[in-house]
């Protein structure tokens, strides 16, 4: 008997690159309870892989992410609806891939390769980089659903990245943010041909594993604690002592001597 295919895939296709792939492409990726607990392993592992630099995220076919399943969760609620103690526990789940997104120490670079709804497009918010096709389009339709788009992230994360008064537009109508819209605003960094997207995604990975292993993961964290900073100071503090324990590493070491011996630094994150 044929096995189904895994709802997550994971590639490594350059050294310190790997290719997390959402795949259920005939449901536009959708995300089911399942898919989300396969989703949290995944990242978890990841995240333990010292020699994982950067993951880019991308979905099969012709969708990113269309967030929940809303069919499966229709027909839970109307053969066996969940108490709310088991909707918590799954609700935490969800949230649990952007914290998990942002707290693992690898580059996140998000390929947006189509539509990107709901918590799919919380995972992209969550990202470190967002790039997209021109086919992408961002979209927050829990107010239709009878929900709150406060959801997963999102009304912490989209506001840091466009503003507060155009995050909080997006969010209480539910329209739609299609790529040409999401580059002017800042949504994401870049646009491109469909056919081009993993490309540009592994390009950009490229240039990221360039730099030495420390720097980059704790670039990746002193910005993502400095952008909510109490204030000037403190994450002034933060950075005077991330940049002292930066120089303290063999690789500072070896880049210094790279510069002056003009030729590239061999990194052994030490």
């Amino acid at each position: 008997m044929d096995q189904p295919d895994p709802a997550i895939t994971l590639q490594d296709i350059s050294e310190g690159i790997v290719v997390l792939r959402l795949n259920r492409p005939a449901r536009l990726n959708a995300l089911t309870r399942e898919m989300v607990a396969e989703l949290n392993a995944a990242l978890d592992g990841i995240a333990g892989r010292d020699e994982v630099r950067v993951v880019i995220l991308t979905g099969a076919g012709r969708g990113f992410c269309s967030g929940q399943d809303v069919a499966a969760a229709d027909e839970r609620n109307r053969t066996a609806p969940s108490g709310l103690i088991e909707r918590l526990y799954w609700q935490e789940q969800f949230a649990g891939m952007v914290r998990r997104m942002r707290a693992m120490p690898q580059i996140v670079i998000a390929a947006v390769n189509g539509p990107c709804a709901g918590a799919g497009m919380a995972l992209a918010m969550a990202s470190d980089i967002r790039i997209a096709s021109r086919d992408a389009r961002f979209l927050n339709a829990a107010v239709r659903l009878g929900l709150s788009a406060g959801e997963t992230g999102m009304s912490y994360m989209l506001p840091r990245l466009i503003g507060a008064a155009r995050a909080f537009e997006i969010l209480v109508t539910g329209r739609s943010v299609d790529a040409a819209e999401a580059e002017r605003i800042g949504l994401v960094v870049s646009v491109t041909d469909s056919d081009d997207l993993v490309d540009e995604a592994v390009a950009m990975a490229g240039r990221i594993v360039l730099n030495s292993p420390f720097s980059i993961s704790h670039t990746k964290r002193v910005f993502w604690e400095n952008l909510h900073a109490p204030s000037f100071q403190a994450a002034l503090e933060l950075e005077n002592r991330t940049q002292i324990l930066a120089s303290m590493t063999d690789d500072y070491k070896e880049a210094t001597a790279a510069f002056t011996e003009k030729r590239p630094p061999q990194f052994k994150g030490r």
